[in-house]
This record gives structure tokens, C-alpha cells and sequence, in this order.
């Protein structure tokens, strides 16, 4: 907690120190002389949902205390093929900047990212790292607020073995997207720490369907599980999907800690889920800073020319032993 709260204080200081404003009764002066900055950001899901809220909060709170910053909010349900689409739209508005999340990979990203920057368009990334993209782009100014994913992964499997006292040969699953590019080394990390630890770990890969709504994750896990009644834990670093998690064990008829269930961010009914028990750990990707950076980067970069900055945003796990500490902030779409 006093970690997260130095950054915060240090981000908010710098705003204040490179745009020059001035804050009154939560108000703000423009800063004089100063072009408005347009910027063009990839917020993920859907607007307002748990697994994207904070992030859209910190970002509109970056624009606000930088100055002459206009947001152009953009929402994928997490498709990349839409991530793509928003990034040609953003491009057809020939905006001071573009943030991108890393979901399709470089490949699909690296003839747009080469476009944009030919033509004076910044871009930086969040969320799921674009590593080639951000090595050949970082002097001008791409760099990247979010997870690094394997070893998010790998941390919220371990915390699983450890909570659930998990042994050696017990059986468990991992949902996740391990043929997508941009974001399978979170689950394959998750799935590499259970197998370390001694764990009989099968794959089970997250449809489209089921990555843009997670209700369709519903029947598919249950029917595991329902077919494989002898799983000890069961994991995903899909957040939507992480908070229907509690759903599919009441509908198998399992007691919370009967499987140890890991997940990802802090969604409501993940949240629920913890403090009843259902899930054991969810990552903590601090969704807030991974809105609030990109957006300092874009206007760092455009005033005084900042390189790109990597900056990982996650450091912990929610259980049921600190979910009352932090409940206050993330209701209030901080955390």
C-alpha cells in the first residue's frame, strides 16, 4: 500500500511540475501558450466494467492534471482485430498520440506503428507489452505501463500452491488465451509455476467467444469440471473471466476452497468472490497507473521529448486476508 501511494504522489507531483498548473478547489488552469494534446487510448473491455474502470480513471485523471490533454477513450471487449480497427480510426484522425494495448501482437501492430511514427504520431503501450515494437521505438517515446505477464502469471501461481496447500501430483487447469500472441505468456506462466511446484496441469484455451463475453466461459468450465471431479485448482489471467469464477463452482456444487481458483484484477464479483472464499489469489495490476502513465508518457514525450519509459505495474496479489484493506479504493475505481 505505501508502495502504490509514493507513486502516485510522485506521478501526481511530476504532472504538476511539467504542465505548470495550478490547482485551486479541484480546479485547474490551462497552461498558457500550450497546444492542446489529442490522444487516442485503448481502454480494453467495456466501458465501466471491473477489469477496465480504474484504468479509464487514471488516464481521464492524467489528462486533467496535465493540461490542454484531449482523451479519446476506445473499448475493445478485448478483440484484437477491434484493437486494430480503433488503431486505423486513430490514425485516420491524425491525433499528437496514440496509446495501444499489445493484444495483437507486433506483427499486426508494426506497419501501423511505422506509419504513425513517420508521420509524427507517438505511440506508447499498456496492459500487454509489445516487446519488438517498444525496442525500436523507445527514443521516441513508446514505452509500456503494465504487467510483465510471465512473471505476473507465475507469482499468482505460486501464491495458489501456497494458499491452497497444494501438493505434489494434485491435478489443476488453466483457462487462458495461449495462442494469442500479445497475452498468452501470463497464463503460460501461471501454468509453468503449478507445474514447478509439482502439479499434474492440463490447458484449456479461452475462446473468442468466450474472451469478448465471459458468460460463455460458464458451460465450458463447468462441464471440465463436471468431467473432471478430481481437480484441486483451477486458474485464469482473464479478468472478466476470473469473476466468474464463484458462478461455475456454485453450479458444480462446490464449497469455497474446495478448488483453489486464481485469477486476474478486481473486478466486483471478483472481489466478492475473495472475500467469500471462492477465489484464493487474483493478480493486482494497479489498473489505475496503467491508465495515468501512458497518457504522461504521450504528453511527456510531446513537451519535451521523454524516451519511452517501462514501467511494471504489478507487484501483489488480493486474497482474503487483504481484501478488506483494499475494498474503500477499489470501489471507488482507484484500485
Amino acid at each position: 500500500m505505501k508502495k502504490y501511494k509514493k507513486i502516485l504522489v510522485l506521478l501526481a507531483s511530476l504532472s504538476i511540475i511539467i504542465s505548470g498548473t495550478v490547482f485551486a478547489g479541484g480546479g485547474q488552469e490551462k497552461i498558457p501558450g500550450e497546444e492542446e494534446i489529442v490522444i487516442y487510448m485503448q481502454m480494453g473491455g467495456t466501458q465501466g466494467d471491473g477489469a477496465t474502470l480504474a484504468r479509464t480513471n487514471g488516464a481521464r485523471a492524467a489528462a486533467k492534471a496535465l493540461g490542454n490533454v484531449k482523451l479519446i477513450e476506445h473499448y475493445s471487449q478485448w478483440m484484437a482485430e477491434t484493437m486494430i480497427s480503433q488503431f486505423k480510426e486513430a490514425l485516420a484522425a491524425n491525433p499528437d498520440g496514440i496509446i495501444i494495448m499489445g493484444h495483437p501482437g507486433d506483427a499486426a501492430f508494426a506497419p501501423l506503428v511505422e506509419e504513425a511514427v513517420s508521420r509524427g504520431i507517438l505511440v506508447t503501450s499498456g496492459n500487454a507489452p509489445l516487446k519488438e515494437l517498444e525496442a525500436k521505438y523507445q527514443p521516441m517515446g513508446f514505452g509500456y505501463a503494465g504487467v510483465d505477464l510471465y512473471a505476473g502469471g507465475y507469482m499468482t501461481g505460486q501464491q495458489m500452491v501456497r494458499l491452497g496447500n497444494l501438493k505434489a501430483g494434485d491435478k489443476a487447469v488453466v483457462y487462458g488465451l495461449f495462442s494469442q500472441p500479445g497475452r498468452k505468456d501470463s497464463p503460460q506462466g501461471m501454468f509453468d509455476a503449478l507445474k514447478d511446484a509439482g502439479l499434474k496441469v492440463e490447458k484449456l484455451e479461452i475462446s473468442p467467444e468466450a474472451d469478448a463475453d465471459s458468460s460463455f466461459a460458464i458451460p465450458v468450465l463447468t462441464a471440465y469440471l463436471e468431467r473432471n471431479p478430481d481437480i484441486k485448482a483451477m486458474g485464469t489471467q482473464h479478468g472478466a473471466v476470473t469473476s466468474i469464477m464463484p458462478n461455475v463452482l456454485q453450479v458444480v456444487g462446490k464449497k469455497p476452497g474446495e478448488i483453489i481458483v486464481g485469477g486476474i484484477d478486481l473486478a466486483p464479483a471478483t472481489i466478492e468472490g475473495v472475500e467469500k472464499g471462492y477465489i484464493s489469489a487474483t493478480l493486482d495490476q494497479v489498473l489505475y497507473l496503467q491508465g495515468y502513465i501512458p497518457v504522461s508518457q504521450i504528453v511527456m514525450t510531446k513537451r519535451y521529448k521523454i524516451p519511452g519509459l517501462h514501467i511494471n505495474t504489478a507487484a501483489g496479489v488480493v486474497t482474503p486476508d487483504n481484501i478488506a484493506e483494499l475494498k474503500p479504493l477499489i470501489e471507488q475505481g482507484i484500485r
